[in-house]
């Protein structure tokens, strides 16, 4: 994959869900999540913001995917 897409907060969780991701909790502007498993990982919803692709790759590798195959659930 040449370029990582820069993604907004809400389409991450929205390809965490279709995972089988449940918000678990949130703390400040973290929401965390986890799924039968037990994985887990951290969203950050800050105002304005967008999730960047080291960010991006962080939660694929939090969760057991490589970034290709986090993307493919958009």
């Amino acid at each position: 994959m040449g370029s990582v897409p820069v993604l907004k907060p809400n389409e991450v969780v929205a390809i965490l869900i279709t995972l089988g991701f449940t918000e678990i909790r949130q703390r400040g502007s973290h929401k965390q999540f986890r799924d039968a498993a037990g994985r887990g990982t951290t969203v950050p919803f800050h105002k304005g913001r967008d999730i960047s692709p080291i960010l991006l790759r962080q939660i694929a590798k939090d969760i057991g995917l490589t970034l290709d195959e986090l993307l493919k659930h958009r």
